[in-house]
């Protein structure tokens, strides 16, 4: 976790790059990017450095071993004059790290190639470099904490694509990637990944609950193959490769496709898939693959991308994914037949209705976690609803910390859905039939099997109210004479 004084220096890094007139969040996170992954690149130099001096193993280099190579690693350039700082990033690093490719570049230098270097001034640059430094050397002291420092940046960026696509809450994403419980063995795919906030949470769930007793194969398949994310958005690739990077997965699949048209043709290819597609999206039909058509024939982006879901992961593979209300109830054909095929073509397991302001201060929309598994089978008895209440912040823009939570109530509950086999539909949780369902033309919306019970209230006769306002404005009455009397005096 970031303490409050780290915090403090990250929102002074960010206040002098806001005072040298970069205003747009996006933009400022980009440009600090750049500059880890500029420190990141010399570190590691460093620690090949130093195994080289142990084993006497040569260890391939990095940065060009002339001068003007050795001038450009962050350690070298950190302490020299403002104006020769900005001169060798802005001319020398920043072209370098554009042209990093080859058989072993990282995903973040593939997406290199269209990147500007904003940074206004030298003295900016200077205090940004001063700032990341000290952040460095005294307080991020992990892989852990630096992920942790990306993320707190992240959580900056307050606005919603055009697309509606925006960034899901660290702890809405935990729990669903509790839900499904990885393992070290899966691939794990977010085919709208933005800033590969999914593949963050499922990285971090993996290490907590297997690293001990990880093999080197299984290190090896984190470290790259286990995670794939694509978006259509440049910066969010960058976003998202650097993110991972900072997590340990060297190198991630992070790819530029997007992901309902015909350029994707991936299909059973994951154990798991995490997403939370954008929502108010609409796609070229002409670009639409063929094969989601056939499920829902549909422009809609959020009913095309629960059908990708379906056609990406592999037999048995599960899904938890982010939909508006809209997915669980609308009329229109497309998302009648979208929810047919969940019911009666594979195993719907659970619907977790959340509360509105969980995407604020993004946006106030209402949506619903899914769960499902592929099966190609059927295999959906009955359906468990949950309604989320609470999810330990205030629903409000400013999103404070509250006691109150329902989402280890959520996990806990959805592990032991056997106990939950009794429990009725007035209560916070329950189960729904299968055949309850198809007579309610597959509506998934909570409302609709939710029972509420109304308590009878009892009230005084219209006599009784009266007689005791006539005894109020008598008391009233007297007050005010008593005041009278008081004033004249």
């Amino acid at each position: 976790m970031l303490t409050g004084e780290i915090r403090n220096k990250v929102d002074k890094i960010w206040t002098d790059i806001w005072a040298g007139g970069i205003t747009n969040p996006l933009t400022v996170i980009e440009q600090l990017t750049y500059l880890m992954f500029i420190r990141s690149l010399d570190e590691k130099e460093l620690e090949n450095e130093r195994f080289e001096a142990l084993s006497g193993e040569a260890m391939p280099k990095i940065f060009p071993q002339n001068e003007d190579g050795q001038a450009m690693r962050w350690s070298k350039f950190k302490t020299k004059d403002s104006r020769m700082i900005y001169d060798i990033v802005g001319t020398k690093v920043f072209p370098f790290i554009k042209a990093m490719n080859g058989e072993n570049a990282s995903a973040f230098s593939r997406y290199m190639q269209d990147a500007m270097f904003l940074i206004p001034t030298a003295q900016v640059l200077q205090k940004i470099i001063t700032g990341l430094d000290e952040l460095y050397e005294h307080d991020i002291k992990d892989l852990d904490m630096q992920g942790d420092l990306y993320e707190y940046m992240l959580g900056k960026l307050a606005t919603a694509g055009q697309n509606g696509q925006f960034r899901t809450p660290k702890h809405i994403r935990d729990m669903m990637v509790r839900l499904l419980a990885p393992t070290p063995n899966d691939k794990i795919c977010d085919p709208a990944c933005g800033t590969a906030g999914f593949l963050v949470s499922s990285a971090e769930f993996i290490r907590e609950h297997y690293e001990a007793g990880m093999s080197s194969e299984q290190w090896e398949h984190f470290a790259g193959e286990m995670f794939t994310g694509f978006d259509t958005d440049r910066t969010m690739l960058r976003l998202s490769a650097m993110n991972l990077m900072l997590h340990s997965i060297t190198q991630p699949h992070i790819d530029y496709v997007d992901s309902v048209s015909k350029q994707n043709s991936i299909s059973s290819a994951y154990d798991i898939v995490l997403a939370n597609p954008p929502f108010t999206g609409t796609v070229d039909a002409e670009s639409i693959n063929d094969n989601l058509k056939a499920v829902c024939n549909t422009k809609k982006t959020e009913l095309l991308f629960v059908a990708l879901f379906l056609r990406m992961l592999r037999k048995g593979g599960r899904c938890s994914c982010i939909v508006p209300d809209g997915v669980l109830f609308g009329t229109t054909n497309a998302h009648k037949a979208l929810r047919k095929e969940l019911v009666e073509n594979h195993q719907l397991q659970a619907v977790i209705s959340m509360p509105s302001g969980v995407f604020k201060p993004y946006a106030g929309v209402s949506t619903a976690v899914l769960v499902f598994t592929k099966t190609g089978a059927g295999g959906t008895d009955k359906v468990w609803f949950y309604d989320m209440k609470a999810d330990g912040f205030s629903l409000d823009d400013k999103r404070s910390a509250i006691e109150a939570n329902d989402i280890p109530d959520i996990i806990a509950r959805f592990h032991n859905l056997e106990g939950e086999v009794d429990r009725k539909p007035t209560e916070q949780s329950f189960f729904v039939d299968k055949y309850a369902i198809e007579a309610n033309d597959y509506d998934l919306s909570i409302n609709r099997y939710k029972k509420v019970v109304y308590e009878k209230v009892i009230y005084d006769s219209p006599m009784e109210i009266m007689t005791r306002l006539d005894e109020l404005s008598l008391d009233i009455a007297s007050k005010m004479e008593e005041l009278r009397g008081l004033i004249g005096e």
